[in-house]
């Protein structure tokens, strides 16, 4: 248990107060981390931050921050040092899909808002963090591609751009941050029954892609991505440093 042991660290994680980002603070905080958990409502991290807080292991704290604005991620990681002290493990979960449709008619603003998002905002996250970690000679940040970074789409292609994006960015922050014992990692989740991805799994079509296309038979759950998160956050990945992990039930093992 050691090995997992998160006593003492403090994580600022994004996109958390539901869904896979909750069950990754939920995870972290119940092996001791103090956790600091981020979305756009304040009403929603409050709940989630009671929640945690009332299981009486690690403690959170809700802070409200749109992810796309560099001041408010600034004030986050302000606010986050005040209230938990410096920073261990970064979760860069936020992200958004703002253009359902074929790329080449994306309006510029939707392409800008998707990769200052999914993309730049982590960029200017791990800038403001890194100094904490780097005083402290370890540290690991990972954040959430995912698999349609891995193909292209018709309907989703403009997404999958910006998530392979990111992978570059973790690989990149990885090499340059490697030396100071720095740690950055992707997640690549396939489709997750989360209100995020609503759109991709709430139809009658989606038992069949079950059927046929992952080989576990289910979507995954939030709560199938808490003990990765513990384990980048943890000793136990003390080698591991930019990799693209892939949590699909299987279904994009041949990728």
């Amino acid at each position: 248990m050691m090995m997992f042991d998160l006593t003492g660290k403090t994580a600022l994680l994004t996109g958390a107060s539901r869904g896979m980002g909750f069950a990754m603070a939920k995870a972290l905080a119940e092996h001791g981390a103090t956790v600091v958990i981020s979305a756009r409502k304040q009403d929603q991290l409050d709940t989630a931050a009671a929640e945690i807080n009332a299981m009486g292991k690690g403690k959170a704290h809700g802070i409200a921050c749109n992810i796309g604005y560099k001041d408010q991620l600034q004030a986050l990681v302000d606010k986050t040092r005040s209230v938990a002290g410096k920073i261990d493990v970064v979760i860069g979960n936020a992200g958004v899909n703002p253009y359902y449709g074929p790329t080449s008619e994306i309006p510029d603003e939707a392409y800008e808002k998707t990769m200052r998002a999914n993309v730049q905002s982590n960029l200017w996250l791990a800038g403001m963090v890194v100094p904490d970690m780097i005083e402290k000679g370890s540290g690991s940040m990972a954040f959430t591609s995912s698999i349609g970074a891995f193909k292209p789409s018709v309907m989703l292609g403009t997404y999958g751009m910006s998530k392979l994006a990111l992978i570059g960015l973790v690989r990149n922050l990885a090499a340059e941050f490697g030396p100071k014992g720095v740690r950055f990692n992707a997640i690549c989740p396939g489709l997750v029954r989360t209100e995020f991805a609503r759109e991709l799994w709430d139809n009658p079509d989606v038992e069949k892609r079950i059927q046929n296309d992952i080989p576990l038979r289910r979507l995954g759950e939030p709560e199938d991505f808490a003990g990765l998160a513990v384990f980048l956050a943890s000793d136990a990945s003390r080698y591991m440093t930019g990799q693209a992990l892939t949590v699909c039930g299987g279904s994009n093992m041949w990728t």
